[in-house]
């Protein structure tokens, strides 16, 4: 997509003029992929449920993260509807069968937990230091930055899959081949690859709490194409989660979260400087 508004050139005078971005990405990069890898222990250690049910505790972190990346404190008003907002992502992973069972529930701090809350801090983690990199580097062309991120990206793969042991599995030529001629493969790829680029535009001109709340959005969509396409049946959970979680998207936009002026301001303060500096 950038060789197609530059050329390769240009992209090769971007990397010589920007070449630190590349390591401001490393971070992200990491995070993203000790996420990924986390994800297939997770699921390995807990049923699809309680895996899901536990991931949704990344909407409060994001709050936590924010605020500390940004210095900038959410009102009670906005941290209430991202507690609703979690609780209904939550409701959508229970069953409310087991309520009326007699079989006792326990919570224990075991290894699987401490693993799933590391994914969950990985994941809060990632998006915001993503968003503040984004609205951080403004001068640097948006798609320059998503490119810095897909290399270093895949250097920490090779990194994991080197100290895993598992580099040859990897790099096998029969398993590229598989992906990249497998339509079914190559969608999937081709399709996170398409989020990725879309979910740095919202970042750049939005936040990452507003993101959170869309990406809520899902349990309404999802529900109503699974019933539509394969007969999944919506239960009472799913019509009580959709509802909660439209009511803290509703109570959300009554007074949203914007961190845009706060950037605009230390450029203008940056830009002062620059011109005193020249000055004198």
């Amino acid at each position: 997509m950038y060789s197609q508004q530059d050329s390769f050139l240009a992209y090769i005078v971007e990397i010589r003029r920007n070449w630190k971005a590349f390591l401001y990405y490393f971070p992200t990069a990491f995070l993203y992929c000790l996420y990924n890898n986390l994800s297939y222990t997770n699921l390995a250690n807990f049923d699809p449920t309680t895996y899901f049910l536990l991931l949704q505790l990344r909407v409060g972190v994001t709050g936590v993260v924010f605020q500390i990346l940004f210095k900038q404190r959410l009102s009670s008003h906005q941290w209430f509807s991202l507690v609703l907002l979690m609780i209904g992502c939550m409701i959508k992973e229970i069953n409310l069968n087991t309520f009326t069972s007699n079989a006792p529930w326990r919570f224990e701090l075991s290894t699987g937990i401490i693993l799933i809350l590391l994914q969950v801090c990985c994941s809060s983690s990632a998006g915001v230091y993503n968003e503040y990199l984004l609205k951080r580097q403004t001068q640097i062309p948006l798609l320059f930055q998503n490119s810095c991120l897909y290399v270093d990206s895949v250097i920490c793969n090779i990194l994991f899959l080197t100290f895993q042991g598992n580099i040859s599995t990897g790099l096998d030529l029969n398993a590229l081949r598989t992906i990249l001629f497998t339509p079914i493969y190559l969608f999937v790829v081709l399709n996170n690859a398409a989020i990725g680029i879309v979910t740095s535009f919202f970042l750049s001109h939005l936040n990452s709490i507003l993101k959170t709340f869309a990406s809520a959005l899902e349990l309404l969509f999802t529900a109503v194409l699974c019933y539509l396409i394969f007969g999944i049946p919506i239960y009472i959970n799913t019509i009580i989660s959709i509802f909660v979680v439209s009511f803290a998207i509703w109570l959300y936009s009554k007074q949203p979260v914007d961190n845009r002026k706060a950037f605009q301001v230390e450029e203008v303060q940056e830009e002062e400087r620059e011109k005193f500096i020249r000055e004198v």
